[in-house]
């Protein structure tokens, strides 16, 4: 069983579980229902999209890492809120981070608060970042946005748990490589002890 909080529970049997990459998931959730998206918003929207219709999830939870300069190396913290960070339409009107025309607002707020973690904001976009300097989002990511915008469509309750591998500076890329590997075991202990 999945604890969100005292009133929230969710068999492991009905929950998917969505990472970018495998290294990510580590050899920690072989057993479970586990999807490997590839790196990137649209590889992230194409396969949830395809896994939620095949096997229909009572919980989506996305796990990946994910770069911040507002939390540590090796914290876990569960996002809450996303941002479209690389969509910027303003030359045309729009606020930035607004889709045009969808009826989504720049901040799209779906996402299951775990009540022992601390809570961020996820700017997903497809580049890695490695001058993270904005604040309208403290972690950084490639895949989390579409994912939560597809389980908000689908309904389907949605947790984000990231492991925080960098500092979404300089350094980001030669951090990302060393603790994308910690990752799987971080989740563990969180979601199954």
């Amino acid at each position: 069983m999945i604890k969100i909080n005292n009133e929230l529970h969710f068999p492991v049997a009905d929950s998917l579980f969505v990472f970018a990459l495998d290294s990510e998931a580590g050899t920690v959730f072989d057993d479970k229902n586990k999807l490997i998206t590839g790196i990137g918003k649209v590889n992230a929207a194409i396969e949830l999209t395809k896994e939620i219709h095949a096997r229909k999830p009572k919980l989506i939870v996305n796990l990946g890492s994910a770069g911040s300069k507002g939390f540590h190396k090796g914290e876990v913290v569960c996002c809450t809120k996303f941002i479209q960070r690389d969509m910027d339409v303003r030359g045309l009107g729009f606020k930035l981070y607004e889709t045009p025309l969808s009826g989504v607002p720049p901040v799209l707020e779906y996402g299951l608060k775990m009540d022992s973690l601390k809570e961020g904001i996820c700017g997903s976009g497809d580049s890695f970042e490695m001058n993270h300097s904005e604040t309208d989002y403290n972690i950084v990511d490639m895949e989390a946005y579409p994912l939560a915008l597809i389980a908000q469509k689908e309904n389907i309750p949605f947790l984000c748990l990231k492991y925080i591998s960098d500092d979404a500076g300089s350094d980001a890329a030669d951090d990302w490589s060393v603790q994308v590997h910690l990752a799987s075991e971080a989740f563990k202990k969180i979601l199954f002890s």
